[in-house]
């Protein structure tokens, strides 16, 4: 990995998975892994978006913007750490009027078809979302955005956006993940105790649920982001147990 990426942050240098060795970067290979994986676990071959979806929504938001201009994309999840993406810029970046929140059922990466794990989506809310940008270039940015598309948008669980981002460097335009309310995989009306319930049990093919909690939390402490729901979440996920029902089953990634 370029080290030069990491000039604005050399804290992460190290802390973030190269391209070349992520399980997340959806590859033709890795994309048939996954196929495996929704029949093995009894989702059937329409378990996911067809891959000609897939295109035209790329290139419904994309096909506007400047080819010769670099792409940026806004990470607040696991892009944070994993962003399975080959990147020339790293930086600190802020996005107004939207807040993490653990809000996206899933039953293969984190979960699995007994229960359902959560991962982060973006919630329309005031305040402020404290994250990274990474900045792709223009002359790869085509290949990038393909396979960052079938990773995040596999189900259709998020809807894309161009939203402006603040960062130390300037201001810029950055392609944005954000909840899709109506999507089936949507789980945004749990209490923190839920989520936190469900946080606890679930494991899906990428690992347990819990593990992605705390390596949001690792993340954020090297950059010194201080979020109040997730430091909340996170002390009842490490807490004492608690007996408490939560939502067991959905069938999306």
């Amino acid at each position: 990995m370029n080290a030069f990426a990491f000039r604005h942050l050399p804290e992460l240098c190290g802390k973030i998975v190269p391209a070349e060795a992520s399980r997340l970067r959806a590859t033709d290979e890795v994309l048939a892994s996954w196929d495996e994986q929704a029949l093995a676990l009894g989702l059937g071959t329409r378990w996911r978006c067809s891959d000609e979806w897939l295109e035209a929504s790329r290139r419904a938001l994309l096909s506007g913007l400047d080819r010769r201009q670099d792409l940026w994309i806004f990470a607040y999840g696991s892009l944070m750490w994993d962003p399975a993406l080959h990147f020339t810029e790293l930086r600190r970046a802020r996005l107004s009027a939207y807040q993490r929140r653990f809000s996206y059922l899933t039953t293969i990466g984190r979960g699995n078809a007994e229960q359902a794990g959560l991962v982060l989506s973006l919630e329309a809310q005031p305040g402020h979302c404290e994250g990274l940008a990474f900045r792709i270039d223009a002359s790869i940015a085509e290949q990038e955005s393909r396979l960052f598309w079938r990773r995040e948008m596999i189900v259709g669980g998020y809807q894309p956006r161009l939203l402006p981002l603040s960062t130390p460097q300037g201001e810029l335009l950055a392609l944005t993940l954000v909840s899709n309310p109506g999507h089936a995989s949507h789980a945004g009306g749990l209490s923190l105790a839920q989520e936190a319930a469900i946080i606890r049990r679930a494991q899906g093919s990428h690992g347990t649920n819990r593990d992605y909690l705390e390596q949001l939390v690792d993340q954020l402490d090297r950059l010194g982001i201080v979020d109040g729901y997730v430091q909340q979440l996170f002390g009842l996920v490490t807490g004492p147990d608690f007996p408490l029902s939560a939502p067991g089953r959905s069938n999306y990634f």
